[in-house]
């Protein structure tokens, strides 16, 4: 079932199972929709309750401007959630959604059952990413997010995965047409400013999941690794051939580990 609901003050696109004795929340990364999730969710055990969520500035969902914070974003899904009718669940979070998944975990700790990031980290943008982002923002202001879609979407994948999954890096592109400008750039702005929070994640004492590819050009192995040890509690899957998109390019095994992972 998909619908739309106002939450924190913007329409939100919601899908919804309905049924499970579990729920999952799965949120996508940037330039992504619920969409990206479709072929992914019949590999997830099936007694599962999955809600997925538009983030706020991305498909069919409103933003704040100028600026759409990740604490924002979180918000807005805790009140989906609540329409949903749904008081916990395990959330996973890719990339960009994993930002806003622990602003969701810290906000409203008492809706987390467990937390996965999914190619994703509790760090702060460094000064050189939040320049690259000021350069992006001014050139979604310029009319060029199909330019910069088309660049960016195809280096989610590791290299050897680019000529295989051909088709959804380009499903993901078109899909991609429906994203409003405005809130892209105010998702960028949001996430340039996005606090540290591994510190939060240190004191975090519920189940906490890492997933991670080895051939990812966003997140390098030395800093995935350097997180895995920072964080002793934390279980961790390590896909050797993945990049940062590791529902498509190891479904099966991604699939697998959150289903089992899902409290």
């Amino acid at each position: 079932m998909e619908f739309f609901a106002i939450c924190a003050g913007v329409p939100v696109h919601i899908s919804d199972t309905k049924s499970g004795s579990k729920t999952l929340v799965l949120l996508h990364g940037y330039l992504e929709t619920l969409s990206v999730w479709d072929d992914f969710v019949p590999l997830l055990d099936k007694d599962l309750r999955i809600i997925r969520i538009d983030l706020p500035g991305h498909g069919l969902s409103g933003a704040r401007e100028p600026v759409t914070t990740v604490d924002f974003s979180a918000q807005a899904v805790y009140e989906a959630l609540q329409k949903c009718g749904v008081e916990a669940c395990t959330v996973v979070g890719h990339s960009m959604g994993g930002y806003v998944a622990l602003s969701f975990a810290e906000q409203f700790p008492d809706a987390v059952n467990g937390l996965c990031l999914f190619h994703s980290t509790p760090h702060p943008d460094p000064e050189t990413k939040r320049e690259a982002r000021d350069r992006e923002i001014a050139f979604v202001r310029e009319g060029k997010l199909p330019l910069i879609v088309s660049q960016s979407v195809p280096n989610m994948f590791a290299d050897d995965n680019a000529a295989r999954f051909k088709t959804k890096i380009e499903e993901i592109i078109e899909v991609s047409e429906i994203h409003e400008p405005d809130g892209i750039a105010a998702c960028l702005e949001g996430m340039k400013i996005r606090p540290d929070r591994n510190g939060f994640l240190a004191d975090f004492k519920k189940p906490l999941l890492f997933i991670f590819g080895r051939k990812d050009r966003h997140i390098p192995i030395e800093t995935a690794e350097a997180l895995a040890a920072k964080f002793p509690h934390a279980d961790v899957l390590w896909l050797p051939d993945a990049g940062h998109c590791g529902f498509v390019e190891a479904p099966q095994d991604t699939a697998e580990k959150i289903s089992r992972f899902v409290v």
